[in-house]
C-alpha cells in the first residue's frame, strides 16, 4: 500500500475506470459504469466517495446498509441488498437487489464483478491494517477486485478500532491509502418505549441458560437484552452487534469461553473502544457469520429480527412500506433457516401490534407484495406470544388473531380468515 494524496486517488480511478472499459466487448450496450463497492454501515467512507465522485462521470455504487451521506446523481447508480438512510432517501438512483447478505459473495464472483473498492480502515499495525467495524461483504469484494488486476484504496483513519478476525487485511492487498481523521457515526441509548418492554418480557424466557442469541439494532433487541442480564453462559452468533451486547459482556452473562462472532457493529465511543484489539470479537466475513449451516451448529440459537408486518399465513414483511423497498432481506433468512436447524434453536419474529402513524393494525390477512421470511418459531407483540412452529395454518392464524394481534383490529382478521379458509365458524 502507498499513501498517496486526493490527487493521485482520483488519477488512479480515472486510470482504472479507462482501463475496464477497453476490456469491454466490443459493440458492448451502454451506458457502461465501473461498479464499486465501499464500506457501509457506520463505516461508510464518505471522503473518499467524494474523491470518487468527483473523478469519473459514471459508475455503480454497491454498498450495504450505507450511512450518512452518498453520491446521488446523474450518472450514479446505488447498488444494495439492505438499503441504509444513505441510499434510502434517492429512489431514482436505487437498484435494489433482493437476495439473502450471505450469497452477496456470490454475486461478486457471478454477475456484479466489483473494479473498485473503497475501504474504511484502521492505521496500519504489525503490516496490516483492520476493517474495524465493518467486515461483512468486504474481504470478498477485496479478493474478487484484487483476482480481476482492480483497485482497492482504504481510507485509513485513527478512530477506526482495530478489530480482529477476517478483517485483518495485509498493506499488500491494498493498493493505495488515503489518511483522514475524522470520529466514526455512533448511536446511544435506544428508547425503549412500553410496547417494546413488554415485547422483551415476553421474549426473555424463551432464552434459557446457554442460548446462542442473534438479535438486531433498536428498542425491541435492547429490550430483550436488557432482561437476559441474569442469564448465564450465552454465546453470541450473529450479524451485527451494538450497546446490548457489550452490556451482556459487562454484566457477566456471556460465556467467556465462546468468542464473540458478528460482521458488523456500530454503537457508542464505549463499544468501540473495547472491541478494539479486543480478541474475545471475533470479526467474520458474511459467507461464515450468516451461513444457514453454520449458524445451524451452535447450540440453542434463538434468532430476534423485527418485521413492519406479519400475516396469518405467518409471514412477514421486513422490506417495505407501501410497495417501496426500505431495507431488505439482510440476514433475516439467513438466520431463521439456521436458528430453526439449530439444536433447540427458536426463530422469533417482534414487532409492534399497531402503526401508530398509519394508525392500521400490522397484524394483516394476507402480506400484498414481497415476503421477507415465513415458517418462524413465533411471532410476538406487545399482546402475547403466537407459537406457530409446527402447526396447522387453521391453528397459526387462530393463534396469531386471538394472541399477538391488536384488540382494534381482531374482528375484522376473524371475518378475513374465515373468507380465507383459515377459520370455520
Amino acid at each position: 500500500m502507498r499513501i498517496v494524496s486526493e490527487a493521485e486517488i482520483a488519477s488512479a480511478i480515472q486510470a482504472r475506470a479507462a482501463a475496464v472499459a477497453k476490456e469491454l466487448p466490443e459493440g458492448t450496450a451502454g451506458p457502461w459504469y465501473p461498479r464499486v463497492v465501499a464500506s457501509g454501515n457506520f463505516a461508510t467512507p464518505e471522503p473518499l466517495l467524494k474523491i470518487l465522485d468527483g473523478a469519473i462521470e459514471g459508475y455503480r455504487l454497491f454498498m450495504i446498509g450505507a450511512a450518512g451521506e452518498v453520491p446521488a446523481r446523474d450518472g450514479v447508480v446505488l447498488e444494495t441488498p439492505f438499503t441504509g438512510s444513505g441510499m434510502r432517501k434517492h429512489p431514482e438512483n436505487l437498484d435494489y437487489l433482493p437476495v439473502r447478505l450471505s450469497l452477496v459473495p456470490e454475486l461478486f464472483q457471478r454477475s456484479r464483478r466489483p473494479d473498485i473498492v473503497l475501504l474504511h480502515t484502521s492505521p496500519i499495525s504489525g503490516g496490516k491494517v483492520s476493517l474495524g467495524v465493518e467486515v461483512n461483504i468486504l474481504v470478498s469484494a477485496v479478493e474478487q477486485t484484487r483476482a480481476r488486476g482492480g483497485l482497492v484504496i482504504a481510507q485509513i483513519n485513527p478512530n477506526m478500532p482495530y478489530t480482529l478476525g477476517d478483517g485483518e487485511l495485509s498493506v499488500e492487498d491494498i493498493d493505495l491509502g488515503f489518511e483522514v481523521e475524522e470520529p466514526l457515526l455512533t448511536t446511544g441509548e435506544s428508547k425503549i418505549g412500553d410496547s417494546a418492554q413488554r415485547i422483551g418480557e415476553l421474549i426473555a424466557p424463551m432464552v434459557s441458560d446457554g442460548a446462542t442469541l442473534q438479535l438486531g439494532i433498536g428498542g425491541i433487541p435492547d429490550a430483550v437484552l436488557q432482561k437476559l442480564l441474569h442469564r448465564k453462559g450465552l454465546g453470541i452468533w450473529t450479524e451485527m452487534i451494538s450497546n446490548g451486547v457489550f452490556a451482556l459482556e459487562q454484566g457477566g452473562a456471556l460465556d467467556p469461553a465462546r468468542p464473540i462472532i458478528t460482521s458488523f457493529l456500530f454503537g457508542s465511543e464505549d463499544l468501540y473502544h473495547w472491541v478494539d484489539h479486543n480478541p474475545r470479537v471475533q470479526m467474520r466475513r458474511t459467507e461464515i457469520s450468516n451461513d444457514p449451516g453454520m449458524i445451524a451448529r451452535q447450540p440453542a440459537v434463538v434468532s430476534i429480527n423485527g418485521a413492519m408486518q406479519a400475516d396469518l399465513y405467518a409471514q412477514v414483511n421486513a422490506t417495505r412500506i407501501n410497495g417501496r423497498i426500505y431495507s431488505g432481506f439482510g440476514g433475516q433468512t439467513d438466520f431463521t433457516v439456521g436458528a430453526l436447524h439449530s439444536p433447540g434453536g427458536q426463530a422469533i419474529i417482534a414487532l409492534n401490534s399497531w402503526h401508530a402513524k398509519s394508525d392500521s393494525s400490522t397484524v394483516v390477512p394476507a402480506i400484498n407484495g414481497q415476503v421477507t421470511s415465513f415458517q418462524h418459531s413465533a411471532l410476538v407483540t406487545e399482546q402475547g406470544v403466537a407459537h406457530v412452529f409446527g402447526a396447522s395454518q387453521q391453528a397459526q392464524a387462530k393463534a396469531i388473531i386471538e394472541n399477538i394481534a391488536h384488540p382494534r383490529a381482531r374482528d375484522w382478521l376473524r371475518e378475513e380468515a374465515e373468507k380465507m379458509g383459515l377459520l370455520k365458524h
